[in-house]
């Protein structure tokens, strides 16, 4: 981690005569803010998003739009986008050899929640600002943005990638103890593997409609006002991508439908909460209802379920190849990970069946 001189000297590239500070739990970028509130400096993980300049690029243009159409319905567009700083040279960020640094303008008067820390109110309000956030970019041609990372949300690609990795290990004996305390959770993931295509079948059907979707709709990618608490901002944009918006949905209940932290290592307090779905999921349908299909709205736990099934493979992917892409705090942290995610995707899979909660 860069000393605060460090820091400082990289926040002057962008004009910026401050001392910074780390904020957030952020699993894969490092950010600091500025002594005096205003701005937001972060280091781009680039083992994960090897092309920074695609990253920054697709940020620009979904915010520049978003912005417009904020003030079209009378809104306060520096507060509802996210602004991006460019360096004193004109740059969309800066690289030296620490890493690769962009700059926000720090929305201010706001704050962030955890999953474990809302209200059921609050995540009914962050379901409507995930919504509000597809509806207002519905009009922005998705076909224009980069793919910064490839196959991100093809559940297919990351199943095979799961199987690649587990057939690999089978005869090294360096990775026998991980091996054999992932094996109850590889079998998991091989008899649900009818999950996987669900969504991407329907985007090579036509059935489910591409759009821009932000790809990680955890709530604490939403920013509250500190007074009114109502939902002002979406943020932590790398991952907007081409997508379905089925992806967002699930995403955010997979995150937020819960009892727990996601690395929470007591099982017992690891549940899906059928009344957090129902919330976010009528705050979701007050802003972006009218725009999706009947496939899409049928498919709405399903894609709980399946992005649920996804971060779970995702997870133990990480664990059985010694948690290179995830950050961790220790060595069965990803393992955690993966088996509360499957605890929830069970207790969704047992409320469908028994017809407890609203599909579409």
């Amino acid at each position: 981690m860069p000393d605060h001189r460090a820091l400082a000297q990289i926040g002057k590239a962008f004009g910026k005569d401050q001392d910074f500070f780390p904020v957030g739990k952020g699993h894969i970028n490092d950010t600091y803010r500025s002594g005096d509130g205003l701005w937001i400096l972060q280091r781009i993980n680039t083992n994960i998003f090897r092309k920074p300049r695609e990253v920054m690029e697709n940020i620009v243009s979904t915010q520049a739009y978003l912005r417009e159409r904020i003030l079209r319905e009378g809104g306060d567009a520096a507060r509802g986008a996210v602004t991006v700083i460019p360096t004193v040279d004109g740059a969309l960020f800066y690289e030296d050899e620490s890493g690769c640094w962009r700059m926000y303008e720090n929305i201010r008067g706001t704050h962030s929640l955890e999953p474990e820390e809302r209200t059921l109110a609050e995540f009914k309000k962050a379901g409507e600002a995930f919504g509000r956030f597809q509806r207002r970019l519905s009009g922005f041609h998705a076909e224009l943005l980069h793919i910064t990372i490839p196959d991100f949300h093809n559940t297919p690609a990351r199943l095979r990638r799961f199987k690649e990795v587990l057939s690999g290990l089978q005869d090294k004996d360096p990775a026998a103890d991980r091996l054999r305390k992932a094996r109850p959770l590889a079998d998991f993931i091989l008899a649900h593997e009818a999950l996987a295509p669900v969504i991407v079948n329907g985007i090579e059907d036509g059935s489910i409609p591409l759009a821009v979707t932000h790809n990680d709709t955890k709530i604490n990618n939403v920013l509250f006002d500190d007074i009114s608490g109502e939902a002002v901002a979406v943020v932590d944009l790398d991952t907007i991508m081409p997508g379905s918006r089925l992806y967002d949905f699930g995403d955010g209940i997979r995150s937020g439908a819960v009892t727990a932290a996601e690395d929470e290592p007591d099982l017992s307090k690891v549940h899906f909460d059928p009344e957090a779905y129902r919330e976010f999921r009528e705050g979701y349908l007050s802003e972006a209802g009218d725009m999706l299909t009947k496939t899409e709205k049928e498919l709405l736990l399903t894609s709980a379920e399946l992005m649920t099934y996804e971060c779970g493979i995702r997870f133990l992917t990480d664990y059985l190849e010694n948690d290179v892409y995830y950050k961790t705090e220790y060595p069965e942290h990803n393992l955690i990970r993966a088996r509360n995610q499957f605890r929830i995707l069970d207790e969704m899979i047992m409320r469908e069946r028994s017809a407890g909660l609203p599909a579409g």
